[in-house]
């Protein structure tokens, strides 16, 4: 019995593009569960932890997300827009959306606009 060069990934989220889902990367944190995220719409906009994962995940600086953004909010000019962020990946699991070329080319962490 032969294994996958995939060890360790059993399930990869993706995100649910019906529910308004997409991926995202962690510019900055901010603090008090809130970080900027650069998603791939190429829209800067304020994250907040979801209140499910806040206390089961650490997220860090350049980590990959799935983000929902608030449709109720209508966004200014001056200010950002707001999301959800709700799944963060392991380095395996960014590895395997890599190779499968999943994730978008704008989220390449050494090409996003600060």
């Amino acid at each position: 019995m032969s294994r996958d060069s995939d060890e360790g990934v059993g399930r990869v989220k993706a995100p649910n593009r019906r529910a308004g889902e997409m991926f995202a990367r962690v510019i900055d944190i901010y603090g008090n569960d809130r970080m900027r995220v650069f998603c791939e719409d190429g829209k800067h906009r304020i994250g907040r932890i979801r209140g499910k994962i806040k206390k089961r995940v650490w997220i860090r600086k350049g980590d990959l997300v799935v983000v929902n953004p608030w449709d109720w909010e209508t966004e200014t000019k001056d200010q950002l827009g707001k999301c959800e962020i709700t799944w963060r990946y392991k380095k395996n699991e960014v590895s395997w959306l890599q190779r499968h070329g999943k994730i978008p080319e704008i989220l390449d962490i050494n090409n996003i606009p600060v």
